[in-house]
């Protein structure tokens, strides 16, 4: 079958296919996942989607400690991203198209374990490969429409006051909005834009140069957002991945929610709110 293939060692017994396909979709697109006793070969579309899943190797599922590996002669370094090589007319990306860092962040997001070495690796390739131009214009174009329509013509949400983005964020929605994966980004990206926080998000997703650290607080956001819109347990306390099903219906009801500044240094939403609790009530004892 054509495509790009990784053979993964080591899985848990109780890994099924339908959880390898979950895991290793947040590199792209899959073809095939064909699983064997506890070993996996599994199929991409693309050869940056591959070369993402590589980075994996030493990643937990299941409590099991992945090996992923490639004997493909074409697994060596992908230019199919770089900022210099794509081509875009500003108006889709796809999930290979995102920095490889945020989709680090997305995997803990997701409550998936990836040690501070694999996301070392994720920013290395952002580094040395930087951004796909596609991705950037995607944002670009985001960036641009919501700021004239929320704001103002020839404005733009990112460069824009904060507290008056925020105010003016909630009195409309984007009327164009797509299904998929896109759908649901361009919703987290403008809300994240109209929090005090989102001049950080913005350089997150816009420039190769990140931190282990920035990974993290990303993975925290993103966790805490899902969180405010679904009332559901963090993804720290859960054991198993959100359903593609479920990211649908999650993506829907991030358009009706209002975006809110997150404390980006709680280790978790329960930390956040019972440090907000305390000092109310210090507040009102003092």
């Amino acid at each position: 079958m054509p495509g790009y293939t990784i053979h993964v060692a080591g899985l848990a017994p109780e890994t099924t296919e339908t959880k390898l396909h979950d895991f290793f979709s947040f590199c792209g697109k899959l073809k095939s996942v064909k699983k064997s006793g506890t070993e996996a070969d599994i199929t991409f579309e693309k050869q940056s989607a591959m070369r993402t899943a590589l980075m994996l190797n030493g990643g937990t599922l299941d409590g099991a400690h992945l090996e992923v590996t490639s004997s493909a002669a074409d697994a060596g370094a992908d230019q199919s991203t770089s900022a210099s090589g794509a081509k875009s007319d500003g108006s889709e990306f796809e999930q290979e198209d995102k920095p490889k860092a945020a989709i680090a962040a997305e995997y803990l997001a997701h409550g998936y374990t990836i040690g501070d070495h694999i996301i070392q690796k994720a920013i290395d390739v952002d580094k040395s490969q930087g951004i796909s131009a596609r991705f950037l214009n995607f944002l670009s174009e985001v960036d641009k429409k919501a700021g004239e329509r929320f704001i103002g013509e020839g404005q733009t949400l990112s460069s824009h006051l904060q507290d008056q983005a925020h105010s003016t964020y909630v009195k409309a929605k984007e009327a164009d909005e797509q299904h998929g994966v896109s759908s649901k980004f361009r919703s987290y990206y403008t809300k994240a834009l109209a929090t005090p926080v989102g001049q950080r998000v913005s350089q997150f997703y816009n420039e190769a140069s990140k931190t282990v650290h920035d990974v993290h607080e990303e993975a925290k956001r993103l966790a805490l957002q899902k969180k405010a819109a679904s009332g559901a347990a963090t993804p720290v306390e859960r054991t198993e991945p959100v359903s593609a099903a479920a990211d649908a219906k999650q993506a829907e009801a991030d358009e009706t929610e209002t975006p809110a500044a997150v404390p980006t240094s709680a280790p978790a939403a329960e930390s956040a709110a019972a440090g907000a609790e305390k000092a109310a009530v210090s507040e009102k004892t003092a």
